[in-house]
């Protein structure tokens, strides 16, 4: 299991993936994947994460774009020095693809905007070798 992990704007954000065999249709191009994001609050004020913005891309050169309010249906209040975690999942039509993105945060003190970079990071479904 491979974990990768950034800083920015003071709070740092790991993904871990996983595939999801069960859920996944190789034979109909579906490829399922899970991924579990943490959130670390690095900076002396609370932040609360308002909007995903995520790139998806598949290895056959398709490229689509989700975005929306807060995460998993919560708009995390993130106090300093704590982590907020959550699991979601994306599906691929290959097995082997990529996300990437941002989270748009409030310094809940004065109301500043963040922008909050999430790492690129690839999914990639193991295949059997005979």
């Amino acid at each position: 299991m491979v974990m990768i992990s950034t800083i920015s704007e003071g709070i740092e954000v790991s993904v871990e993936t996983f595939y999801q065999k069960d859920y996944s249709n190789p034979l109909q191009q579906d490829f399922m994947f899970a991924y579990r994001i943490t959130i670390e609050n690095h900076n002396s004020f609370p932040v609360k994460l308002l909007r995903r913005f995520w790139e998806i891309f598949d290895s056959n050169g398709e490229h689509r774009i989700v975005e929306g309010e807060g995460v998993v249906g919560v708009q995390p209040l993130i106090m300093p020095g704590k982590q907020y975690q959550y699991v979601s999942g994306c599906n691929l039509k290959t097995e082997l693809g990529k996300m990437q993105g941002y989270y748009n945060m409030e310094n809940v003190e004065n109301r500043e905007a963040i922008q909050v970079k999430i790492p690129a990071f690839k999914m990639i479904a193991p295949v059997k070798l005979n």
